[in-house]
């Protein structure tokens, strides 16, 4: 599957001399029946975004590292508190500034749009949400700079592939649990057969914008 997000610029883009900066994320989803046939399952949905701003002395999730608590829990229940709470704890530790919490998709396709403020000295956004059903998949960034060369970005595009969080075994959509021990790192999602050909068909599309 592939995906996209794009940061761009409502209005005059804010500079080095500002030390913080307005943007709105809109996630909008294509994911469907009539873009994913194969294997579409019932009641498809987005679990609510979450996530948050950063420094680059935290990292919340990345490909091959194992899933914390709240990535997992978000990826398997689309649960946003224990992920927020990870966020928290690291404002409280001084390398994070806000958690970013948005809404979900019911059904799928939808779109959903919130505002956020940044701040220079942390600079970075990850923001997850979980396809569902689905035993443990994901889409998000991690650690993506709004700041280049001293200037807040007017816009920005970055591929994006669903990802599986390695804790639960399960093959397609509906599968039931099926734990996986020991835990395996995140990773790149490995398409079932029964949905490769539609590898290249866009599940969602992030919009972000100041």
């Amino acid at each position: 599957a592939a995906m996209a997000i794009t940061l761009s610029s409502g209005g005059p883009v804010a500079r080095a001399s500002t030390q913080t900066a307005q943007y709105t994320v809109t996630f909008d989803a294509a994911w469907s029946q009539a873009t994913h046939p194969a294997g579409f399952p019932p009641s498809p949905h987005w679990s609510p975004l979450v996530g948050g701003t950063h420094s680059g002395s935290v990292s919340f999730w990345n490909a091959g590292q194992l899933a914390s608590q709240g990535i997992e829990d978000m990826a398997e229940l689309g649960a946003t508190t224990p992920l927020a709470n990870e966020v928290t704890a690291a404002i409280g530790s001084g390398s994070a500034f806000s958690v970013l919490l948005g809404g979900g998709i019911s059904p799928s396709p939808g779109s959903t749009s919130f505002s956020f403020a940044i701040d220079r000295d942390f600079p970075l956004v990850t923001l997850v949400s979980m396809i569902a059903p689905s035993p443990d998949w994901f889409v998000g960034v991690s650690r993506l700079s709004l700041l280049e060369s001293g200037d807040w970005v007017g816009e920005k595009s970055v591929a994006l592939w669903l990802y599986d969080a390695g804790s639960d075994g399960g093959a397609n959509y509906t599968s039931p649990n099926l734990d996986t021990n020991p835990q395996d790192p995140i990773a790149l999602h490995k398409i079932p057969h029964n949905i490769a050909d539609e590898m290249q068909q866009s599940y969602v599309d992030y919009a972000m914008s100041v």
